[in-house]
């Protein structure tokens, strides 16, 4: 590109300047980017004691510990804070140089691997202002930001974004799908000054929008007319009982019936356990209460489209996606069933280096990883099916020597009734 350059800038000077620029402009390229926190524990040991501080909010607050994990892609790349005991809260949080991003795009990232096959537990990260109490860090911490997975059972496996406006949190009202195979993922909030946000999981967008549309932070733009009602005519009933249909004559069966077949205990005693009755049984030919069946509405006329006006009550804010002196990041989460790794924290203005991070980190060894923990499992099916393999073998020969016994005492038996 640069030689074409120089080919089309015509004269020696000319071409001698713009030589310069385009040096200028690859020097320059890469500093664009403004980097708030990077955090990937590459220094190990202790080091990190030194950067992280630990809530003393409670006293039975859980362990964090750096490692790696079971399985990793690298061992020195792939270490992060690991939860390290179950059913515990855990409190931790870092500090660095306040800023704002009023007029700028902010970007928030790390990895999080559940290798415990995570059943409960949180995996998200919050951001805090500066005048946050670290040592008193708990959940009744005021947050800016919340972002990540969480996961609890079957039903609840999401990805929380949620944005204080007015010193009131405001969750995200999509349904955003997290990770949960075990493996370790890379997440990415992303939110602009044109007041829009992105989500990504592993480099790819899960999800984006318009932060007013999809987060309660205002007041609606417009509201139904209250002076407008609904037709008195107007039939919105999709479906209707219909009217041919009869209740058959046999229907109404009481739903429980005396068991005349029940006879009296003989040690039934009036005096001591009163009068005995037959006892009711359920009614075999008990149907129910009856309804007529359904038929679809010939008069339906759908959903009636109330006449919607400006709201008075609405007021825009251009100002909802920024904060000023952000300058903590923390994990505040309950785990039940310890063992999520979290690393590679990154907090930026530029969407591309974060992409380019995330690729140079997560994206690096998240193929060694998976090979990993699939060679591993395969040896410990290996081991089991050893183990199994052993426990059988033991097993015959113990059965096959309680059969030897038995011969044995057969013989010496017949030997007795021989001398006999």
């Amino acid at each position: 590109m640069a030689a074409a350059a120089e080919r089309g800038c015509g004269g020696a000077w000319a071409c001698a300047a713009l030589r310069l620029l385009l040096l200028l402009g690859a020097a320059l390229g890469p500093a664009r980017a403004a980097v708030y926190f990077q955090e990937q524990f590459l220094d190990g040991g202790s080091n990190w004691h030194k950067r992280w501080m630990n809530s003393e909010h409670k006293p039975d607050l859980g362990k964090f510990k750096l490692t790696a994990g079971k399985f990793y892609g690298d061992a020195v790349r792939d270490k992060g804070l690991q939860t390290s005991e179950n059913s515990k809260f855990y409190a931790i949080s870092s500090r660095f140089k306040p800023f704002s991003n009023k007029g700028k795009t902010l970007v928030i990232q790390y990895t999080v691997k559940h290798e415990q096959k995570i059943d409960c537990g949180g995996g998200y990260i919050k951001i805090f202002s500066s005048n946050l109490d670290q040592k008193n860090l708990s959940a009744d911490s005021q947050y800016y930001i919340m972002f990540g997975p969480d996961i609890c059972g079957s039903e609840t496996k999401k990805v929380h974004v949620i944005l204080n406006y007015k010193n009131k949190p405001h969750p995200i009202k999509k349904l955003i799908r997290c990770k949960v195979d075990g493996y370790t993922h890379l997440y990415t909030l992303i939110i602009k000054p044109d007041q829009t946000y992105k989500v990504k999981i592993d480099n790819e967008m899960v999800a984006s929008g318009n932060l007013e549309d999809d987060l309660d932070f205002l007041q609606p733009r417009k509201i139904n007319d209250p002076r407008v009602k609904k037709p008195t005519d107007w039939d919105d009933r999709v479906q209707i009982d219909d009217p041919d249909d009869v209740k058959p004559a046999d229907w109404d069966e009481p739903e429980y019936i005396t068991d005349t077949s029940a006879q009296k205990p003989e040690d039934w005693n009036d005096s001591v356990n009163g009068e005995w009755h037959h006892p009711m049984v359920k009614n075999p030919l008990y149907r129910g209460e009856w309804k007529p069946r359904q038929i679809d509405n010939p008069n339906y006329r759908g959903v009636w489209p109330h006449p919607q006006i400006d709201n008075p009550n609405y007021s825009p804010d251009l100002s909802i996606y920024s904060y000023e002196n952000i300058s903590i990041i923390g994990l505040d989460i309950w785990q039940v069933r310890a063992g999520t790794i979290f690393d590679n924290f990154l907090i930026t203005d530029d969407e591309e280096y974060a992409e380019d991070f995330g690729d140079e980190t997560w994206g690096e060894t998240k193929g060694p990883e998976k090979e990993m923990s699939i060679k591993q499992s395969e040896e410990e099916q290996q081991r089991d099916r050893a183990a199994e393999e052993k426990y059988f073998q033991e097993r015959m020969k113990k059965i096959e020597r309680e059969k030897e016994h038995r011969r044995e005492r057969s013989v010496r038996k017949a030997m007795k009734k021989e001398e006999l």
